[in-house]
């Protein structure tokens, strides 16, 4: 793990719907922004490759599925990625000339499911890991698939451990606590939430994990979508879709940089590994201030697939 202080940055940006190229193109673009800044870690939002679909219904009131609902699902499902396409392909790219590690969030196409995915890029080894999102939020299920305990890991790379951890998956207790248990250092947490409760929510985990916490936000409006979005917020091109709130917090909670709710923008602060230490002093979650004569946590972190050769 480094010991020395070194420079983090949230990368507030929107996607470009339906493009998933020139979203890797500008999100490869932001990379080496970030690292002219002198960024070590970047951590981009939530679906940024790929799209969030915010507003959409796809057409699916209950009991139905209506033509234009399956004709949105096949869209969406054609700006998705490959994990061996183009896209990917760029960022690695990417990622060798800056040499950054870095989390991104894309929409990752398997076969005929969509899965929220957030990949690990670490410099030269480029693609090394990734996280689907366990739980998909309410009509998110309608859209994604549910990942499996398999996708959990943090990843050690030449900073420390970083560990991924998408939008309301945050609300689950059991989830961060085997991320915690990992010795997770740097916690990011792409997403789309973008309320003014999300803040204290990624305080309360800096301050619960004693972890650094990095969270970024699209920042993205209306007329981004183009006109085939079928959105329940309207057809207001100034309509701003996901406003931001990217921010990075400290071990003991105090916020380092952001929230950011005008635009787009790259987000930096100084980190220094050795405050993890300081702040795990009075409190490590899976150390001293566990009780597991009290309480055990089990995971099961193997694949689980519809069908398996034997």
């Amino acid at each position: 793990m480094e010991k020395n202080p070194f420079t983090a940055a949230v990368v507030q940006i929107g996607s470009i719907p339906n493009e998933p190229l020139a979203t890797a193109e500008k999100t490869a673009s932001a990379m080496c922004e970030a690292a002219a800044k002198g960024a070590r870690l970047a951590v981009f939002p939530e679906a940024l490759i790929g799209g969030y679909p915010k507003g959409a219904s796809f057409g699916a009131p209950i009991g139905m599925r209506k033509p234009e609902g399956r004709n949105a699902f096949a869209r969406y499902h054609a700006a998705a990625i490959d994990l061996d396409g183009p896209e990917v392909a760029l960022l690695n790219e990417a990622a060798a000339a800056t040499g950054l590690v870095s989390v991104i969030g894309v929409i990752e196409r398997a076969g005929a499911t969509l899965y929220c995915t957030a990949l690990y890029f670490d410099g030269a080894k480029g693609l090394v890991a990734k996280h689907r999102k366990l739980m998909p939020t309410a009509g998110e299920r309608l859209i994604w698939g549910f990942g499996d305990g398999s996708t959990m890991q943090a990843v050690n790379t030449g900073i420390g451990n970083v560990g991924a951890v998408i939008c309301w998956e945050n609300y689950m207790p059991a989830l961060r606590m085997h991320m915690f248990n990992q010795g997770v250092a740097f916690y990011c947490a792409p997403t789309a939430d973008d309320r003014d409760t999300w803040l204290p929510t990624m305080q309360h985990i800096a301050l619960e994990g004693r972890c650094f916490v990095l969270t970024a936000c699209q920042h993205i409006r209306r007329e981004a979508y183009g006109s085939d979005h079928e959105s329940a917020l309207g057809d207001d091109p100034k309509t701003v879709m996901m406003r931001g709130g990217s921010a990075i917090i400290s071990p003991l909670g105090k916020v380092l940089a952001g929230p950011d709710f005008g635009g787009e923008t790259i987000l930096t602060a100084t980190l220094d590994p050795e405050d993890i230490p300081r702040a795990k002093y009075d409190f490590d979650v899976t150390g001293h201030y566990a009780r597991p004569d009290v309480f055990q946590l089990q995971v099961d972190t193997a694949p689980k697939n519809a069908v398996r050769e034997v």
